[in-house]
């Protein structure tokens, strides 16, 4: 079972788009949102089991030009669907 997470991410400025864009072209998304607040965008993405959490983020995220800051909220059960 793949662990469910929400990384807000905050951008350069000017660089939401092209970040957006870039999240989408690496696949790694389950839903990807354009918000207002502190950051810039919110990610949904499931990293699957057995793969070190931090890596994974890091791999396939961090490394994508235009990223300033993040903040990854990790789920546990879910209420609701």
């Amino acid at each position: 079972m793949a662990t469910t997470l929400f990384v807000q991410i905050r951008c350069r400025p000017g660089t939401a788009y092209n970040v957006a864009d870039e999240i989408g072209l690496r696949e790694i998304h389950s839903e990807l949102y354009s918000i207002s607040g502190d950051f810039d965008l919110l990610l949904k993405l499931r990293v699957p089991s057995g793969e070190d959490i931090g890596r994974y983020i890091n791999d396939n995220l961090l490394n994508i030009e235009g990223i300033e800051r993040t903040n990854t909220i990790q789920t546990y059960k879910v209420f609701t669907r």
